[in-house]
């Protein structure tokens, strides 16, 4: 990544309006040229890990930096990082993904399944209850807690309907959300190996996906 694209979003974090976005409009098209770029290698990457992603294009995995407004108090007109994500389909695709954040101070490679609709958080819980001894193996590896400590969502205070508090996934069953993130410092994002390094997280994160995925297909 450019030092100049993480500089752009420095800068539109002080300066969130439409004046100053016309008057540096050449410089955010260079750093949406140069974020397109790396997610177009990262695809290349990715589809070694899932083969079912490798023919993705990175226009259509990469988020608008337009905000929707309409029903937000916050009337910033602008995101203040880069976003894409890798699933089937698309950013838009209701299947687990794989995720990355471009955002000075806040940056991450991610992933999982963010407030699956009714139906499809059922089939998750499902899966998790009938095959939890195979989920908790992926989640409390080793290797996976370090880079991701815990399962990231919010939970109910209850439990879900059709389970009670003595089922030994009840922790898990009680998320509404199901995503994991590894920070990236700062000093990672313009080195040579962010991508690699952004790709062997996708790969601890794969079978998380997957198991996912498998009960919302």
């Amino acid at each position: 990544m450019e030092q100049a694209t993480l500089q752009f979003l420095r800068d539109l974090q002080s300066n969130n309006n439409k004046e100053w976005m016309d008057a540096n409009r050449k410089r955010y098209e260079a750093a949406k040229q140069d974020f397109e770029h790396f997610v177009a290698e990262l695809i290349g990457g990715l589809g070694k890990i899932d083969p079912a992603l490798g023919d993705l294009q990175a226009k259509k995995c990469i988020f608008r930096l337009n905000r929707d407004i309409r029903f937000s108090k916050d009337k910033s007109p602008y995101k203040t990082n880069f976003g894409a994500a890798f699933s089937r389909g698309g950013k838009n695709s209701a299947a687990a993904a794989y995720y990355f954040h471009l955002e000075p101070g806040a940056s991450f490679a991610g992933g999982g399944i963010w407030m699956p609709e009714a139906d499809r958080l059922r089939h998750i819980r499902q899966e998790i209850d009938y095959n939890f001894d195979e989920f908790k193996a992926i989640v409390q590896d080793k290797k996976f807690k370090k880079y991701f400590p815990k399962i990231e969502g919010d939970a109910l205070t209850r439990p879900p309907k059709g389970y009670d508090d003595t089922n030994p996934a009840i922790a898990y069953l009680k998320l509404k959300s199901f995503t994991v993130g590894a920070e990236l410092p700062d000093k990672d994002l313009t080195a040579p190996a962010l991508q690699q390094k952004t790709l062997d997280i996708y790969t601890l994160m794969q079978p998380f996906i997957q198991f996912l995925n498998r009960a919302v297909e």
